[in-house]
Order: structure tokens, then C-alpha cells, then sequence
């Protein structure tokens, strides 16, 4: 019709040859791929700890030092510490493959019973300081992209954020609500009849609160582009309103970089957390890793480090998938 004016349309993707086919990668070569790296990474782990000063044998002799030289060369043999690196690697691989995680030194236990309560705490502690991160974050960077004025101001609260040491804010956290006001725990893991969530709000307010500068960054930056899009004029045309545009249009589109953010943080926070669970008394993977490799538990480091980076991967890959759900084009 004369005169009417047809709306905008987003341009189709015009996608380079062989580009497609790159970026396909199916589900089951991905996870063959996890698979390859963590035995590589298990021949480096394995090296690593393996070239580190001493051994279980040498920590035991200074703490008794009635063991012979017959006694320790007999300990040696027992554990297989006689042999070359290359070949206790290979017994080693092959009993893991068997089922047989072996035993930690430290603890006297069976290193899957240990991982097993470490990983769950640290998943807990995971999902709520990214869930906050997240919710605080992108929220923020949507106000300030929708309203310029307030953009100094999350920027300069994401800079304090970054800027702030999680040592420092947990300690202030503890000292506030824990010791003024006495309305949450200092630390430690709730006891049977006790709310656990009482013990995660403040390692998660304080893991959070330094990752919500990143999403809040990264969210006001892709917000501000995806606003520019011209699908948003066309919505804008057809007379939606601006949280409609902002949460159905603007927001799928800017989500894609977020959610890289978000796979590269999981496996992050799983074993860098370190500081986090020591300073609240929290058992999870970043103690139990420290711990481990600090006390030359071989068999406990080797599994913790393993599974740290099979959650990293898998986080990865999840949010890969997310990506292309999001934005069929990098299918």
C-alpha cells in the first residue's frame, strides 16, 4: 500500500563457507574431546606432583624418626615409590580406570567419600554466589543501559567490586552480622535441625558481590549494542513497550557473551574458592585441594584437580549449548 512504511526486518546472516561446519561440532565429539583433555591433564597433574620435593614416605620419616633406612625402603616398595614416574602413572591410571580411586593419606579414607560431600558444598556455594552475581549484575547493567544517567554510578560500584578483596569484605561481613549483630554465623556447616542457609549467606554474599562487577560490565556493554539493533527500532515502531523490548528483544541477544561468562566462572569458583571456604570454615574443593597438594596426598589431589576441571569443561559445554539456543546462527 502507498505510503505505508514496512518495518524494519533483522538482516539475514550471511555465514562464510566452511564457517558452519567448524563451529558444528556435535554433542558426543565434545565430550570425547573432555575426555582426551583430562587424560592430558591427568599426565601433567600426575608429573607435577610427581617432581614436587618429597614424598609420603619422606613426610612419615620426620614424623617418626625410629624408621629405619630398611623400613623406609621397605615403605617404598609398598607404595610403588621404587618404580619410575612414568610406570606408577600407568598403575595408577589403570586402577582409576578400574573403579579404584585409591585412598587418601591425609584423611585415612577413601578419596571418592572425600570429593563426593567437598564437590556438593562447593556446587551449593557455586550456584547461589553465581546466582546472585547473576541477578544482581545483569539487573544493574540493564538499568544502566536503559537509563544513561545511571551509568556512572554502576560502573563505579562494579569498579569497587572489583576493586574490593574478598578476604577484606568477608572479614567485614563476619565482624557486622556475625559479632555486632549476631544475626548469622561466623562459619561452619549447619548441624542436624539447623537451617543451612543461614551458613551460606555470608560466603555468598561474599563471592558474589566481587563477581557481580563482571556480569554488570559485560551486561551494560552488550545491552547498549543490542539496543542499537534495528529490530529494536522495528519493535519500538510497532509501539512495545521499553521492558518488553529490553526483556524479549534487547536481552536474548546480549546474553550470549554473559553466558561465556557464566560457563568460564563455574569451574572457576568450583577450586578458586580457596579463600572463601578457608575464611568461613566451609569444606569444599578449594580447602580439600590446597590440602591435598600441601600434603602430598598424590591419590586425593590427582582425583579433586580431575573433577575440577571436568565441571570447568562441562560448564563450558553447557554453555556453548546455551549460546546456540540462544542465537542459532553459531550452530
Amino acid at each position: 500500500m502507498a505510503g505505508r512504511r514496512t518495518p524494519d526486518r533483522p538482516p539475514e546472516p550471511v555465514q562464510p563457507v566452511g564457517r558452519g561446519v567448524a563451529r558444528a561440532v556435535s554433542i558426543p565429539a565434545r565430550l570425547v574431546q573432555i575426555l582426551v583433555t583430562l587424560l592430558a591433564l591427568s599426565c601433567v597433574f600426575y608429573l607435577l606432583l610427581g617432581l614436587m620435593p618429597g614424598d609420603p614416605i619422606d613426610l612419615a620419616l620426620t614424623l617418626d624418626p625410629r624408621l629405619t633406612p630398611a623400613d623406609v625402603e621397605r615403605l617404598r616398595a609398598l607404595h610403588g615409590l621404587d618404580r619410575p614416574l612414568w610406570a606408577r602413572y600407568l598403575a595408577w591410571a589403570g586402577a582409576v580406570l578400574r573403579g579404584d580411586f585409591g585412598y587418601s593419606r591425609l584423611f585415612a579414607q577413601p578419596v571418592f567419600a572425600l570429593v563426593g560431600p567437598a564437590l556438593w558444598s562447593s556446587l551449593q556455594l557455586l550456584g547461589a554466589a553465581l546466582g546472585l552475581a547473576v541477578l544482581v549484575g545483569v539487573g544493574l547493567g540493564m538499568l544502566a543501559a536503559l537509563r544513561p544517567r545511571l551509568s556512572p554510578l554502576v560502573q563505579g560500584l562494579a569498579a569497587i567490586a572489583q576493586a574490593m578483596p574478598g578476604f577484606w569484605l568477608g572479614i567485614l561481613l563476619i565482624i557486622l552480622f556475625a559479632v555486632t549483630l549476631g544475626m548469622l554465623p561466623a562459619g561452619g556447616v549447619a548441624e542436624a535441625g539447623e537451617p543451612g542457609w543461614r551458613f551460606l549467606v555470608l560466603p555468598v554474599a561474599t563471592l558474589g558481590f566481587g563477581h557481580m562487577a563482571a556480569y554488570a560490565r559485560h551486561a551494560l556493554s552488550a545491552m547498549r549494542g543490542a539496543m542499537t539493533d534495528p529490530w529494536i527500532r522495528s519493535a519500538r515502531a510497532r509501539g512495545a513497550s521499553e521492558g518488553r523490548i529490553a526483556l524479549a528483544h534487547a536481552l536474548p541477544n546480549a546474553a550470549v557473551p554473559l553466558i561465556t561468562l557464566l560457563g568460564l566462572d563455574a569451574g572457576a569458583l568450583v577450586s578458586g574458592a580457596v579463600i572463601t571456604e578457608t575464611l568461613f570454615a566451609r569444606p569444599g574443593m578449594g580447602k580439600l585441594i590446597f590440602d591435598a597438594v600441601m600434603g602430598n596426598d598424590y591419590n586425593l589431589a590427582l582425583v579433586a584437580l580431575l573433577l575440577v576441571a571436568g565441571v570447568t569443561m562441562l560448564g563450558n559445554l553447557a554453555a556453548d549449548l546455551a549460546q546456540r539456543a540462544l542465537d542459532p546462527r553459531l550452530a
